[in-house]
């Protein structure tokens, strides 16, 4: 399977799995909710990282992948309402076109970019690379550092504003 393959199914995974989870009023904030990611993140990273690299350009490009995946998952995270719900009293959340939004952009955008290195700008792409000594594997993986990154930031959130709640109920009936 190519490398351009492979980043498309990740972008593709990635978008349905969050989508699938968050869009949409009252959904249940659950321990399986919470793990997913975690458990996606877990069963993407070994099959596809190559060998994260530890110096040079490589390793700041996977830098960058993990800092770009960091804003943007406090961003979607930002889009995305965590209240207690009515009926139960249990850590709820809602979401809808602008965190929706901001996941098509950024998984879109990388998705354009795979694309684009193989059939829009390959030539420019490998003369960058091999002034800043950067292999085809460390791009890889910072794209897919920047989606997971972004994933489980969101997550993180996710759970942070969930035990908020949770304690917060926990003291209000003590």
């Amino acid at each position: 399977m190519s490398g351009i393959d492979q980043a498309m199914i990740i972008n593709g995974v990635v978008l349905l799995a969050v989508l699938e989870a968050d869009l949409g009023p009252h959904r249940a904030i659950g321990r399986f909710r919470v793990f997913r990611p975690i458990l996606t993140a877990m069963a993407i990273a070994p099959v596809y990282l190559k060998g994260l690299t530890t110096m040079g350009d490589g390793l700041a490009l996977e830098i960058a992948g993990v800092l770009a995946g960091l804003l943007c998952g406090l961003l979607a995270a930002r889009t995305m309402q965590v209240y207690s719900s009515p009926r139960t009293g249990k850590p709820v959340s809602r979401a809808g076109c602008g965190y929706a939004a901001v996941w098509i952009v950024g998984i879109g955008a990388r998705a354009a970019f795979s694309y684009g290195s193989v059939h829009w700008f390959p030539t420019q792409l490998g003369t960058w690379m091999v002034t800043h000594q950067i292999s085809g594997a460390a791009l890889t993986d910072a794209l897919l550092l920047m989606a997971v990154t972004m994933m489980l930031t969101r997550t993180s959130a996710l759970a942070v504003h969930a035990r908020a709640i949770h304690t917060r109920r926990g003291a209000a009936t003590a």
